[in-house]
């Protein structure tokens, strides 16, 4: 047996941390009991339900080749996975309503989820990368976040896109930061402003950021290369400006007690209630435009990390919290995303003039962020990766994948500024948009 082969064997071997024999006794148990009518419809079942699927699927897109490098892995595979058990109809439609309710109805999970992951996120930043970001790495977002607009719009003209269209619909979800943190909260403003389903928005959303996710990766590759062919243009991957050698720096560590968990708590619920007061109260409106609690949440969480007074044990604990949320909530929310994902959406959005048209935006990000980088004295390849590349992939997840093509992956502070940050800013942006143009 090959190495590769008993490497499979391996994976397979657990299921959730289970032996796969206790995982298949369980999942068996729950799935029999519910399809009997006696699991009941409270959280609890949801739990039981959504980890007997989301387990089984996520391992197999951990493990498939291909799938698990270039669409998405694990998550993705959950997502598409129930999406598959709903449209065959092998989830009874009470269970469908259930993991309907609980992950974004009355009950909405997903809040929760979205509220760690801008906290933890943004609080994990080193306090000077945060600071400095300001002067010249965010005008690079913007950069990059115009160069996509710029050649997504013009080449949606090609192809009889309008280009409110083409920024609502295309722009906005493959620049918006990744999945948890873009996708999902960009659907939710959608719901608020037009009233429509977020699953509406979000189920060609995740597909077109998808298939722009594969493109950031392959183009990372390329950068790197040609990184290699003119070194001019970029420094040795560890750095992003040539008098920036000590900007990153790793985090303290400090020990995380329970107790701290406790205060980190009260931190997200008043992160959140900051969010909705400015929201519901005190500014729902600017310029005209709705604001979204995310987008208020998200300004009121760079101001704490950039003013440091968050200590550091809270500041762990979040970035903890927000590992917890994306590596187990985060798979039990792509089973609530899955039963309301209308298959026939992934046939018509896998068309060649979709394909040209996020190959095209990516294009945009690479050539606006390194441009603009350029001229606030970055490299413009190392700017491209990360404000560009970084803006345009699938969040965390794309960030590891593109970096490790482009062999940077020391430059992990500056992509996930750009994910977080960055995608708060398109936050922003569409709230303007979707209240105007919807």
């Amino acid at each position: 047996m090959s190495e590769k082969e008993k490497g499979l064997i391996g994976e397979l071997s657990e299921l959730g941390g289970l032996p796969w024999w206790m995982y298949l006794a369980c999942a068996a148990v729950v799935i029999g009991v519910a399809l009997k009518g006696a699991l009941g419809y409270d959280i609890m079942a949801f739990i039981a339900v959504c980890s007997a699927l989301a387990i089984v699927f996520y391992k197999i897109g951990k493990v498939l080749p291909i799938w698990n490098t270039y669409i998405g892995g694990g998550l993705l595979m959950v997502f598409f996975g129930t999406a598959v058990l709903k449209q065959m109809n092998l989830i009874p439609e009470e269970y469908v309503d259930l993991i309907g309710t609980m992950a974004q109805g009355d009950v909405n999970i997903l809040t929760v989820f979205i509220i760690s992951l801008i906290m933890g996120s943004i609080l994990s930043l080193d306090r000077k990368v945060l600071l400095r970001s300001f002067g010249g790495y965010i005008p690079t977002i913007l950069g990059g976040l115009l160069g996509a607009a710029v050649f997504g719009v013009a080449v949606g003209l090609v192809f009889g896109v309008q280009p409110i269209d083409m920024v609502i619909k295309y722009v906005l979800p493959i620049m918006g930061g990744g999945n948890g943190a873009g996708a999902v909260p960009l659907s939710q403003i959608y719901e608020q402003i037009s009233g429509e389903p977020a699953a509406n928005y979000y189920s060609f959303a995740i597909i077109i950021l998808t298939i722009a996710n594969l493109f950031c990766i392959v183009a990372g590759a390329l950068l790197n290369r040609l990184g290699e062919i003119r070194p001019e243009l970029t420094g040795d991957g560890t750095n992003i400006m040539p008098v920036d050698t000590h900007l990153i720096k790793e985090d303290i560590e400090v020990k995380v007690t329970l107790n701290d968990y406790m205060g980190t708590l009260l931190l997200c619920g008043t992160i959140y209630a900051v969010g909705r007061l400015f929201s519901k109260i005190l500014l729902p409106e600017l310029f005209g435009a709705q604001i979204h609690t995310f987008a208020y949440s998200i300004i009121f969480v760079v101001i704490l990390a950039a003013t440091g007074i968050v200590p550091a044990n809270i500041r762990m604990a979040a970035k903890n919290m927000q590992a917890f949320m994306v590596s187990v909530v985060g798979i039990l929310i792509m089973v609530g995303m899955g039963v309301d994902f209308d298959l026939a959406e992934l046939v018509s959005a896998c068309s060649p003039s979709n394909l040209v048209i996020a190959f095209m935006i990516v294009c945009g990000a690479i050539v606006g962020s390194a441009l603009v980088g350029k001229l606030v004295g970055f490299y413009p390849i190392d700017a491209a990766v990360t404000a560009g590349l970084c803006m345009a992939n699938r969040g965390g997840s794309g960030d590891v994948a593109v970096l490790g093509a482009a062999h940077r992956m020391d430059l992990i502070s500056y992509a996930q500024l750009s994910s977080r940050v960055g995608g708060g800013v398109v936050l922003i942006i569409a709230s303007f948009f979707f209240s105007f143009f919807l």
